[in-house]
């Protein structure tokens, strides 16, 4: 680990991932209102589905209270208007208007105050495609629009779909950021399933049972630490609980202040034979 990797402030970089989840996203608003009030600073932070939401929120400097006088009065219909289409069952018109009021309509990615990563997936391909650049709230939209409910969006050529397909806690994208110390946020551990009422139920269910397998691989690549909130007496489409889990969020990362600390102001050299450690797996 060589010095010029070092903040300005000579800690360790921080990469923060938040995975997708629908509603359960709330839970990050809590995560990152307690590395705030820790005074711990990101310096790079990327996004899956409301992940992403959520990570560009916060890259872009849109204040917390905002973020909850919006929570205050969202629900589903102000997110997925019914709009059927041959390529899906609703449309994100809504939640563009929602971002296009707080990022703007031509906000470039790399406007943000830290740098961000915004997770999609090639329909066509199965490709994971990483933004970092281009219009923030295309990329975003994309990164969140679930398969069936939401129509794909089109980038460059591209029909792009929900990130959660392929990686739902974005930690690779961090590391190739180059942040020293990455901290993941899977908010699918602990889920339960109801049995479903509709047709949007069965769809979220479903998508949810596979970002939960694809969340696991999270602690295959290298993290130092994933939060993993207890979210199981929730559901996806529990927006209207908002407060609560994010004060679940909130209280599972308070859990991890000291232990981000005491990482962000390790030694280099310690730092430097801790991967190599986890690079062959020695104990």
């Amino acid at each position: 680990m060589l010095a010029e990797e070092k903040n300005k402030s000579g800690d360790l970089k921080l990469g923060l991932a938040l995975g997708g989840g629908s509603a359960l996203g709330f839970a990050h608003l809590g995560v990152l209102k307690s590395l705030e009030e820790n005074n711990i600073s990101i310096d790079f932070i990327s996004g899956t589905s409301v992940g992403a939401i959520m990570a560009a929120f916060y890259a872009f400097s849109v204040p917390f209270r905002d973020i909850e006088k919006e929570s205050e009065i969202l629900n589903w219909r102000k997110i997925a208007k019914i709009s059927p289409s041959s390529l899906g069952i609703s449309s994100n018109a809504n939640l563009r208007k929602l971002l296009e009021k707080y990022i703007g309509k031509k906000t470039d990615i790399e406007e943000a105050s830290i740098p961000l990563a915004v997770v999609a997936t090639d329909i066509e391909t199965g490709s994971k495609v990483v933004f970092r650049s281009g219009n923030a709230v295309d990329a975003i939209l994309a990164s969140s629009s679930l398969p069936g409910l939401f129509a794909p969006v089109e980038i460059s050529g591209c029909m792009l779909i929900d990130g959660g397909m392929v990686e739902n806690v974005p930690v690779s994208v961090l590391k190739d950021s180059g942040a020293d110390i990455i901290v993941g946020v899977n908010l699918l551990k602990h889920r339960k399933y109801a049995r479903p009422k509709n047709i949007i139920d069965v769809l979220t269910n479903s998508f949810d049972m596979v970002n939960r397998r694809i969340s696991d691989h999270a602690k295959q690549d290298y993290v130092d630490i994933l939060m993993e909130p207890d979210l199981s007496n929730y559901y996806m489409g529990d927006i209207t609980k908002w407060k609560e889990i994010s004060d679940i969020g909130y209280a599972e990362a308070q859990k991890y202040i000291s232990k981000i600390n005491e990482l962000k102001h390790q030694p280099i050299y310690k730092d430097f034979f801790e991967k190599i450690k986890k690079l062959f797996r020695v104990k």
